[in-house]
């Protein structure tokens, strides 16, 4: 298996149907020696119970609670549990056992939950009966209780540790029940999550914070250019600078410096002199990205997703016609622990350590860049400093660290990128535009609306064998026609929704709630605007055209009723509405915000939260989720914008691409409203109504309507 975009793909593949005929396998080991009752729970003499979480780590409170979920049906103690991750190469040799290490899309819990709540199952009933067999008893008079099989007759006790070995002899059951979400007692609760005191002590190790012993440190410069390469260097001229220890090409468009700390390295690299190939894209602007935009608002070339009725028509014969452009920039990913990996090859063996959102991506990638067989491959997944989609599908860190290692073999090697290489060579939020044409009838009722979105398609710049015909789905987040997704909730007899697909030459990512982002801000600014052209109040449009979607409704009126719609707002406050569906989930706010007319500053006081995903797993991480997702969503929707100069970004660091600082975050009350019966995403889907919602309360206040991000960009003075 040597091409990754082959594994990537079956990997895929394999993850939909993972638990089909459900069976959890066991190690070959025996079991005597090691007391794993089944991929996911282990556990030891002493009681500490082992919970194997395959999806990543990244501040978003996955690990904490998958293994909620497998506690849960498990019946162990929560205060004995810890987790650890398992590695994609073992995931490779035991059959794919952990289902998908990919864990973006707010998919980690709500793709995950059946087969992981079946391990705990499987393995409590295993507890019960080996404790039935030493007792000679029913297992159905055996209950459960916090690490504990007790008899209920005879008041007999046997604690997990002393039976896990004898259960670990035992064949795995095949009719595994699970709990009614009504009967959760660990699930469904605001536990404490897990690895909070490693991030309060110090002891968590981050990937820039690995150490091995020889292990030498690599700093990395790629072209600045897109698509450029690397035509010469001098290595030479500082071979001999302290601490350096070796010049290299990395690939085609990139030079390192390996040294003794990384210091030296970095400091090497800004010494050495590099000739650039800057390639085809030399000249290109930001408006020229613009222009091409543009150019697809009216183009002929675009593909339909969502159509009802004929909106065209509705449009031609309507009394009255209101119509709108919006754009939305590149951004970038800006996490807080900028790209890193350490690896050492051998040429019997290559190992990667890294921060990774994607275990078995990271280890396609080691396996194509290492000229090595599946089974000589390991990737040690570590928690991630930050991730929002920046360290998923596109593995170029680890290629790189690969690449050095070879050259350097038997050493371990840590490549970190600058904060300006991790700024100017990411994988960007894509650039669109946006035309929206709403048709009235005599009445004011809404009858026919026009969406055409023109931009990048992040599909066709990681996976362009995905595109069919033209089409991206993924372009349509939140305004789908139907499913678990994102389902489009208003009820227009006309609607057309079509993507003019124009892709620049900067390489695009998927940046955390990716497309649903500026879908909710073309969607609800303009519902926003419609409403106003009408001198209708927005909330009542808004609940007209959601009569039939009572899920889209019950956010919308939850945020309306705390947040104060219809009531007398703080002087000077005013207060905009946004809701919207993604990943699975219902979410909506309610902003309240200020503008001193003087100085044109914007200030968001208070957002108002709403998200109903189906069913809660822990609330209090989910409250937790949404307010640090206005700190993401604020931050892209006041100053977030990556620009294009001469075929480079001109942005470098937070000095030029500014984030959200304590003194702009807003008091954030998070209304968790689970309706069960489903398991929607918590991580992103929130971050789309952030902007919507600033936007239509800077109308209100100022009425100047806002239609290309960021905010600062605009003169909001009196």
């Amino acid at each position: 298996m040597n091409s990754r975009r082959h594994f990537l793909k079956t990997s895929v593949g394999a993850a939909g149907g993972l638990m089909v005929g459900f069976h959890i396998p066991a190690l070959a080991d025996t079991p005597a020696a090691n007391p794993e009752l089944n991929a996911w729970v282990l556990i030891q003499p002493d009681e500490t119970v082992v919970i194997r979480i395959a999806r990543s780590e990244m501040g978003q409170g996955t690990l904490t609670g998958l293994a909620q979920l497998v506690a849960e049906e498990l019946g162990c103690d929560w205060a004995r549990v810890r987790t650890e991750y398992p590695t994609p190469g073992q995931n490779l040799a035991r059959n794919r056992v952990w289902g998908s290490f990919s864990t973006g899309g707010s998919r980690g819990i709500r793709e995950s939950n059946d087969y992981v709540r079946k391990g705990g199952a499987a393995a409590r009933m295993m507890l019960v009966a080996a404790a039935a067999a030493q007792w000679q008893c029913a297992a159905a008079d055996c209950k459960v209780s916090r690490g504990e099989v007790v008899h209920e007759a005879s008041g007999r006790r046997l604690s997990y540790g002393k039976l896990a070995d004898a259960a670990a002899r035992l064949p795995a059951p095949t009719d595994v029940v699970l709990k009614d979400p009504c009967e959760w007692n660990l699930a469904g609760k605001p536990m404490k999550r897990l690895d909070t005191r490693g991030k309060l002590d110090g002891s968590q190790i981050y990937g820039m914070d690995l150490t091995m012993p020889g292990m030498l440190n690599a700093a990395i410069r790629a072209c600045p250019v897109f698509g450029g390469k690397v035509k010469g260097f001098d290595a030479a001229k500082v071979a001999s600078m302290p601490g350096v220890k070796k010049v290299l090409q990395v690939d085609d468009s990139s030079v390192a410096v390996v040294a003794d700390t990384w210091w030296r390295a970095k400091t090497a690299l800004e010494a050495l002199e590099i000739v650039w190939d800057e390639g085809p894209n030399a000249k290109t602007s930001s408006a020229d990205v613009a222009a091409m935009l543009k150019a697809g608002l009216d183009a002929d070339d675009a593909v339909a997703f969502n159509k009802q009725g004929d909106a065209r028509a509705g449009l031609a014969g309507a009394a009255r016609k209101i119509e709108a452009v919006y754009a939305c920039p590149h951004q970038n990913h800006a996490t807080m622990e900028v790209m890193n990996a350490t690896a050492r090859w051998t040429p019997e063996r290559c190992e990667v350590w890294t921060p990774t959102q994607n275990g078995e991506a990271s280890l396609a990638t080691v396996i194509e860049t290492s000229g090595l067989p599946a089974a000589q491959c390991e990737v040690y997944k570590l928690h991630l400093g930050g991730g929002f989609g920046r360290r998923g599908a596109a593995q170029d860190w680890v290629a790189q660290v690969v690449n050095i290692a070879k050259q350097m073999p038997g050493t371990p090697v840590k490549l970190i990128w600058s904060r300006e290489e991790d700024m100017q060579h990411g994988r960007y939020h894509p650039v669109t535009q946006c035309k929206l044409q709403a048709g009235i009838d005599a009445s004011g009722k809404v009858t026919a609306l026009h969406m055409r979105i023109s931009g990048q398609s992040i599909v066709a710049g990681l996976f362009p064998e995905n595109i069919k015909n033209g089409l991206d789905p993924v372009v349509f987040q939140g305004l789908n026609p139907g499913g678990a997704e994102g389902a489009f909730g208003y009820a227009v007899p006309n609607l057309l929704i079509d993507h003019a697909m124009r892709n620049p030459p900067v390489p695009p990512g998927f940046w955390r709630g990716v497309n649903l982002n500026q879908n909710a801000i073309y969607l609800e600014c303009f519902i926003d605007e419609v409403a106003h052209a009408l001198k209708r109040d927005p909330l009542a449009l808004r609940r007209e055209l959601l009569a039939n979607s009572p899920k889209h409704l019950a956010v919308l009126n939850a945020v309306a009723e705390k947040g104060g719609w219809g009531k007398l707002a703080p002087k000077g406050h005013y207060r905009g509405l946004a809701q919207i569906m993604g990943f699975g989930s219902y979410v909506a706010a309610c902003a309240e915000i200020s503008v001193d007319r003087k100085s044109g500053e914007v200030r968001v006081h208070k957002i108002t939260a709403a998200t109903d995903p189906g069913h809660a797993v822990n609330p209090q991480q989910i409250a937790a989720q949404v307010e640090g997702s206005f700190a993401y969503g604020l931050s892209a929707a006041l100053f977030g914008q990556c620009t294009l100069k001469d075929g480079r970004i001109e942005q470098s660091n937070f000095g030029d691409y500014p984030v959200m600082k304590m003194e702009h975050m807003p008091k954030v009350e998070a209304i968790v409203m689970p309706s069960g019966g489903f398991w929607g995403g918590v991580g992103e889907p929130t971050i789309a109504v952030a902007a919507p919602a600033v936007l239509n309360a800077v109308f209100a206040a100022t009425g100047k309507r806002i239609r290309e991000l960021p905010l600062r960009l605009h003169s909001l003075k009196a």
